[in-house]
């Protein structure tokens, strides 16, 4: 999730994998793949640094995790479906 600050001044968590563009016309319109639309104060390459700041920041929370499985502690797992057609 990302922050970006709706022009009212309202700030919103935009899950940023469900992002489909980013515009700026002549405001800032984020679009989202089920057609939602925000409008926002952040311009496009503020945006585009926020979403690679967040994907760095999951690869490095799972990079620790697999630090901490190496040393013992306690690991996450994924855990498989129990309906083998899903």
């Amino acid at each position: 999730m990302i922050i970006v600050t709706r022009l009212h001044g309202a700030s919103v968590a935009v899950n940023c994998d469900l992002i489909e563009r980013v515009e700026a016309a002549p405001e800032t319109v984020v679009t989202l793949v089920d057609g939602s639309r925000y409008v926002v104060r952040e311009s496009v390459s503020e945006i585009v640094d926020k979403i690679r700041a967040f994907r760095a920041s999951v690869v490095l929370l799972a990079g620790r995790l697999d630090e901490r499985s190496a040393t013992g502690q306690q690991r996450l797992h994924l855990v498989p479906s129990p309906d083998p057609e899903a």
